[in-house]
């Protein structure tokens, strides 16, 4: 979390005791931290009245209290009815498709997915290997770059020429998968409009249940961690046109506040299922929400 974590742990510093004002200029600190000025309220509010009733008096003691009030805001009922993400059966179907804006990197998650997933279905002999659909027919160098991933994965890249009909391909990559296996579809980025979006989605819905009844079909929207509200923004708008299932978070690194998340899970009712903090392939990881609120307010 970086520079603003470091703002927490120097908030909390410079306050030893609790009063009045250190819940109100924890207000507006978690506004500063992409927090969004309603969530920050109302958790400072849930903090001020936990610390009354349990009589907590010190600074530190109120940071750990915080921490574990944010780790029930991420785990909350309310966002834990989504598949697991680890372990999809071999012998079935599940297609995800990767949702969100162009630049927030869901080309290289698509790959990342695809490595973690090939790994580890390696010790199943009757499970087929991901495959990579390069459902981003706008954008040439999508297409290039998930080929260039398959390659260096060993994983099988159904694409088409640039332009063509992004349902088409996931047609032709549900062909090739037998009905089993793991699709991953990258998607374009470039939707101006909703109708635009939501049409595009209809094409591919259509295709998907035509050509897979029963498949796990599952919408995962990548989301950029660094531009703060924008990432809710893009959230609310992709949640609203298509039944998303849960968020992917990309540059989760130092320049990222960390706030949003707490809006996206409290005010979306979307989980957030993958953080992804580097390039490599290994350099994602499924979201710990214990670990996640602990490192947010700088107790890790």
């Amino acid at each position: 979390m970086g520079t603003f974590t470091d703002a927490l742990k120097n908030f909390f510093g410079l306050r030893k005791t609790v009063s009045a004002e250190l819940f109100d200029n924890l207000c507006d600190l978690l506004v500063e931290g992409d927090f969004g000025a309603n969530n920050a309220y109302k958790i400072t509010e849930t903090l001020r009245e936990a610390c009354r009733k349990e009589k907590i008096t010190e600074s530190d003691a109120v940071r750990s209290r915080l921490a574990v009030l944010l780790e029930e805001t991420l785990t909350a009922d309310s966002v834990q009815n989504h598949a697991s993400v680890e372990d999809f059966p071999g012998d079935t179907l599940t297609i995800i498709l990767l949702l969100g804006v162009n630049g927030v990197g869901k080309t290289s998650t698509a790959a990342k997915l695809g490595a973690r997933y090939a790994a580890s279905y390696a010790a199943r002999p009757a499970a087929r290997k991901p495959t990579l659909a390069a459902a981003d027919t706008f954008r040439a160098a999508a297409v290039d770059q998930l080929k260039i991933h398959g390659e260096r994965l060993g994983l099988r890249v159904v694409a088409h020429q640039h332009g063509g009909n992004p349902a088409a391909v996931i047609y032709d990559a549900i062909e090739a998968s037998g009905g089993k296996g793991i699709i991953i579809a990258d998607t374009a980025g470039r939707m101006h409009t909703k109708l635009a979006l939501v049409e595009e989605l209809k094409k591919i819905d259509r295709v998907v249940e035509s050509k897979s009844t029963g498949a796990n079909y599952l919408k995962w929207l990548v989301l950029d961690a660094t531009t703060g509200r924008n990432a809710l923004a893009q959230a609310e708008t992709f949640k609203e046109a298509v039944a998303v299932n849960g968020a992917i978070l990309t540059k989760c690194d130092s320049s990222a506040k960390g706030g949003v998340v707490f809006s996206l899970v409290a005010d979306l009712k979307l989980p957030v299922l993958f953080v992804c903090n580097g390039e490599k392939y290994e350099n994602i990881a499924p979201f710990d929400a214990k670990k996640y609120a602990e490192e947010f307010v700088g107790i890790r």
